[in-house]
C-alpha cells in the first residue's frame, strides 16, 4: 500500500520517491519494448491459428508492427496451426515457432503473391512464388521448435498450377534460421539470393512429397556457415550456386550434417556464372542417395578453386564424389552463347568412407573434365571404399565414353546416366592435371573384370599406397590411357 505525505510543493512516497519519479519510471516502462524491441502473438493481431481460416493478413501484420517499431519477435503460439499464403519478413524481426506450432501454406495457388522474384533455372517458372520472401533486408531470423509446412502436396501443385518455393531472400544480410523443422514443400524448401552472413544451425528439413526438393540452395552468397543440420530430400540437400557472374558463392562452412536424399547429398555448381572459392564441409554422413554424395560442376563460365572435403562417411552412394567441367547453359537469364571455358582446380578429399556393398557395379569415385579443358590440382587421401563388384570384361575394354559436349547435353545437365558403366572399379579420372590419390582401399566383395584405377588423359597422376582387397595396386595393374 502506497502513503503519500503532502508538503508544500512535492508528494512524496512513503520510501521517499516522489510522484515524478514514478511518473518517469512508467512513463520508462511504456517506451522500453520500443527501445529494446517487443513480443506480440499472431493471435493479438486477430489470426485463428485454427488451420482453415487464412491468416496472412494477421501474421503480416505483426510483422510489419514489429518492424516498424525497430523489432522484434512474431511468436506463433504452440499447439496451434496458422495457415497463410506469402508472407514478407522483415529487418530486425525474428519469426519464432514455439514448440508444437505449425505454420502452414495455404493449398491456393492465388494466396501465392506473384512479386517474390523468380528461380534462376531455365525451364522452370513454376517455381517462381514462395510462401516466405524477404529482399532487401538485414537482421532477421526464423527460429523456434516449430513447423513450417509447406503443404506442397501434387493435389494442390502441379507444374501448370505452380509450385511455390518454402522460402527465398534475395539481397539480404545477417540472417538466423535455427532449430524448426522444415516440411513438405512444393519445390525447393529455400533459395538464398546474393545474401551474406548466413546462419543456420539445428534444423531438419523433410521435403518429399513433390518433386524438386531441395533443401538450402546459396546462390551468390557469401560468409555462410551451415551446421547441426538433417537432410531428407527428393533432390539436393545442399547446392552451392553463382547464377551472376559478378557475384561470387565463397567463404562457406558445412558441418556435422546427417543427409539423406534421392538425388546428390551436396552440389556445387551447374548454375556457374560466377566464381566459387573456398569451401569446407567437414564431419557429415550421407545415405541413400540415388545419384551423388559430392557433386560438384562447373559449366557456364565461372571459375571454382580452393575446396576442402572431409571426415565423410557415406552409405549406398553411387558415386562418392563426381566433378564435371564443361559447357551447358543452366541459368534463366545466361546468354544464349555457350561461355569460355576458364578453371576448376585446388581440391582435397580426406578421410572418407564410403559403403557401397549393396549397389551394383555402377559405383565409382568419377571425375572429369574435357579435351584441353582439364580440372587442376586434386588430391584424395585415407580413403575406404567398399563396392559389390561385377565389372565384366566387356565393361573393362570400354573405350570412347561420351564426353559432356552440347552435342552430348543436348541442352542438359552432364549427368552419369550419359555415360553409363565406368572401365574402373573403384576410381575413373579423365582430363585432368595434377592428380594424387594416397593411402587408398578399396574392397570388392565379388569378381570384377575392371582395373581398380583407371586415368585417361591424366597429367601428373599419381597414386601410392592404394591397395585392391590388401593387395597393392601397382604401376603395373594401372590403366594409364
Amino acid at each position: 500500500m502506497m502513503i503519500s505525505v503532502k508538503t508544500t510543493n512535492t508528494i512524496y512516497s512513503k520510501n521517499g520517491m516522489t510522484i515524478r519519479h514514478l511518473a518517469l519510471f512508467f512513463s520508462l516502462f511504456l517506451i522500453m519494448p520500443a527501445l529494446f524491441g517487443r513480443t506480440v502473438s499472431v493471435i493479438g493481431f486477430g489470426a485463428k491459428a485454427d488451420g482453415v481460416s487464412l491468416d496472412t493478413k494477421a501474421v503480416q501484420a505483426a510483422i510489419d508492427a514489429c518492424t516498424k517499431s525497430g523489432g522484434g519477435k512474431v511468436v506463433i503460439p504452440a499447439g496451434k496451426t496458422v495457415l497463410v499464403g506469402t508472407l514478407f519478413l522483415k529487418s530486425h524481426v525474428t519469426l519464432y515457432l514455439e514448440n508444437g506450432a505449425v505454420l502452414r501454406g495455404s493449398p491456393n495457388i492465388a494466396d501465392y503473391a506473384g512479386n517474390t522474384h523468380k528461380n534462376m533455372y531455365k525451364n522452370e517458372a513454376h517455381m517462381n512464388k514462395c510462401l516466405i520472401y524477404a529482399e532487401g533486408a538485414e537482421s532477421f531470423a526464423i527460429e523456434g521448435y516449430g513447423t513450417i509446412d509447406g503443404n506442397g502436396y501434387p493435389e494442390h501443385f502441379t507444374a501448370k498450377v505452380g509450385r511455390p518455393m518454402l522460402m527465398r531472400f534475395k539481397d539480404c544480410r545477417d540472417i538466423h534460421l535455427r532449430n524448426v523443422r522444415l516440411i513438405n514443400p512444393a519445390a525447393w524448401v529455400s533459395a538464398w539470393l546474393y545474401c551474406r552472413d548466413i546462419f543456420v544451425e539445428g534444423i531438419r528439413i523433410h521435403s518429399r512429397v513433390n518433386k524438386n526438393g531441395d533443401g538450402l540452395d546459396f546462390d551468390g552468397c557469401q560468409n555462410v556457415m551451415v551446421s547441426d543440420c538433417s537432410f531428407d530430400t527428393s533432390d539436393d540437400c545442399i547446392c552451392l550456386q553463382a547464377s551472376r557472374p559478378d557475384i561470387p558463392c565463397s567463404n562457406i562452412v558445412i558441418t556435422n550434417c546427417v543427409f539423406k536424399t534421392k538425388w546428390a547429398g551436396m552440389r556445387i555448381g551447374l548454375l556457374s556464372r560466377g566464381n566459387f572459392e573456398s569451401v569446407t564441409v567437414t564431419n557429415c554422413t550421407f545415405t541413400d542417395i540415388q545419384d551423388s554424395g559430392l557433386k560438384i560442376q562447373l559449366n557456364e563460365g565461372g571459375t571454382m578453386k580452393n575446396m576442402v572435403f572431409s571426415n565423410l562417411v557415406m552409405k549406398n552412394v553411387p558415386r562418392p564424389v563426381f566433378m564435371t567441367f564443361c559447357r551447358q547453359r543452366a541459368g534463366v537469364d545466361s546468354p544464349e552463347e555457350m561461355l569460355p571455358m576458364k578453371s576448376m582446380q585446388n581440391f582435397i578429399f580426406s578421410n572418407i568412407i564410403a559403403d557401397n556393398r549393396d549397389l551394383d557395379k555402377n559405383s565409382a569415385f568419377f571425375i572429369t573434365g574435357l579435351p584441353g579443358h582439364n580440372i587442376e590440382n586434386v588430391r584424395f587421401t585415407n580413403i575406404q571404399f567398399f563396392v559389390s563388384g561385377g565389372g565384366s570384361k566387356e565393361d573393362a575394354e570400354r573405350e570412347n565414353l561420351n564426353e559432356y559436349t552440347p552435342e552430348v547435353l543436348k541442352g542438359w545437365w552432364p549427368e552419369f546416366s550419359l555415360i553409363g558403366t565406368l572401365p574402373a572399379s573403384g576410381f575413373y579420372a579423365r582430363h585432368v592435371d595434377g592428380l594424387q590419390i594416397d593411402n587408398f582401399q578399396l574392397f570388392v566383395s565379388t569378381t570384377d573384370e575392371r582395373p581398380p584405377v583407371v586415368f585417361d588423359d591424366v597429367r601428373h597422376g599419381v597414386v601410392s599406397n592404394a591397395y585392391r582387397n590388401h593387395e597393392m595396386i601397382t604401376e603395373e595393374s594401372l590403366n594409364r590411357k
